[in-house]
């Protein structure tokens, strides 16, 4: 039986901000959608990244807490990978080989992309889990699937892209924990508890609160991934979700593609309050290149503007023609000033300053995302960052634990917090079919 809803939010600040944010989010998606893969805005010269950032880059292992890659070739109907050859530098998306190894990555958790009201949510994931798979056995001599810090480690030191898979949307598992366990048995090490859409046990950032946070099944779900080991995502959450998955939690969480609220106040990033029980918990907040997840202000008009969009169209394809008679009648409607990697840096200085250096990293939102900050346009660009970091004072030991050592450390908690759980505890069963 579900908890009773809660009638006052804990986060009203949160919350009040959320309506305005609510049609910013499904905004971005259907733009993204539209977009297919061409990059929204030519690159400015920049300045070179110098070679002590270049070297402590190389030495660390940077891994990306999420890219869309696997989505965005799903979307435009390339199962077979023939379409775009990621094997060649691209002219088009934020996402090749090419520019992979420019930019120095070691591992990436590539996300398999659900949307709410996506009619066959599990087959959908099931497809972008093969694509991911069949990917990393086409190009082998870039990427090896990892489900574990071991495998990563040993990936990395071969010279190779340790390739890991994280679900965006709970929407997956359809209410059942049998699910939920194949889906961690198919790869799944993370899952993003929902999308933009509050379900019937979790609420959204960007959707009308329901629950007040998590329902009593939702608190399962939590429990049955930490037995799992499959690290528990409270990206796209509401900031009431946050606060009961810290409660429930017995393993690190992460927040895979967030941004720090108190320097962008949108109900997509993270608050000081759950900053500070993230450092409790020992997990990690993955920092969110997308401008309006960094850059705070200039905006507001456009997400007014299309406020109303999801509550006034329910159909997805009715809602679509609607979003490209907009975007029709302004085509600068999906766009913000973009900031710059100054931008980005400031939110990790500030999730470094309320959680402290052990509790952030990177989660771009790469070919998910329509508009970066200059200076990080596509994964070519991460050893900027590191030049930006360097630049601010922060020592070789800190960069490298926001590159990845954080997250590597969180996920080898979630495995042995799991490795312990099994021995103690059985698996979460229904009678069947969720709530029926």
């Amino acid at each position: 039986m579900n908890r009773p809803i809660r009638n006052r939010s804990r986060f009203a600040e949160s919350r009040k901000v959320s309506k305005i944010a609510n049609l910013a989010l499904i905004w971005t998606l259907l733009v993204t959608v539209l977009a297919g893969f061409s990059r929204v805005q030519a690159d400015e010269p920049l300045p070179p990244i110098s070679e002590r950032a270049r070297a402590i880059h190389a030495a660390g292992i940077l891994i990306d807490g999420h890219n869309d890659l696997p989505y965005r070739l799903h979307s435009v109907g390339n199962f077979t990978l023939d379409k775009y050859d990621i094997s060649k530098r691209l002219t088009s998306g934020q996402t090749d080989i090419p520019r992979l190894r420019e930019g120095g990555l070691k591992a990436q958790f590539w996300s398999v992309f659900i949307g709410s009201d996506q009619p066959h949510p599990a087959r959908t994931v099931i497809e972008q889990i093969d694509l991911v798979k069949r990917m990393a056995a086409r190009y082998p001599d870039a990427f090896e699937m990892a489900g574990t810090v071991d495998d990563v480690e040993r990936i990395v030191a071969a010279g190779k892209i340790a390739s890991l898979i994280g679900i965006e949307g709970g929407v997956a598992i359809e209410n059942n924990f049998a699910q939920l366990r194949a889906f961690y048995e198919l790869g799944a090490r993370y899952m993003t508890l929902t999308h933009n859409s509050t379900l019937e046990w979790v609420d959204a950032a960007n959707d009308k609160p329901k629950h007040g946070g998590l329902t009593e099944f939702g608190e399962r779900v939590v429990k049955e991934m930490n037995r799992l080991g499959m690290l528990v995502d409270i990206s796209h959450v509401s900031a009431d979700t946050m606060d009961d998955v810290l409660r429930v939690t017995k393993s690190p969480i992460i927040a895979s593609h967030s941004s720090a609220y108190a320097v962008c106040p949108v109900p997509r990033n993270v608050p000081d309050e759950i900053l500070k029980k993230i450092k409790l918990n020992g997990g990690v907040v993955m920092v969110n290149f997308y401008t309006d997840f960094v850059v705070p202000a200039d905006a507001k008009k456009r997400r007014e503007a299309f406020l109303d969009l999801k509550n006034k169209i329910a159909d997805p394809a009715a809602r679509e023609a609607e979003a490209k008679k907009l975007l029709a009648e302004d085509p600068k409607a999906s766009r913000s000033p973009r900031g710059t990697i100054e931008d980005v840096a400031d939110h990790i200085d500030h999730i470094v300053k309320i959680a402290g250096i052990d509790h952030v990293g990177i989660g771009s939102d790469f070919d998910g995302i329509t508009s970066t900050p200059v200076g990080l346009a596509d994964v070519s660009d991460y050893p900027r960052l590191t030049d930006e970091l360097l630049r601010r004072g922060y020592s070789e030991t800190d960069i490298h634990k926001i590159l990845g050592r954080n997250v590597l450390r969180a996920l080898r908690g979630a495995e042995s917090v799991a490795k312990q759980l099994r021995a103690t505890t059985p698996p979460e069963v229904d009678s069947g079919a969720g709530f029926r």
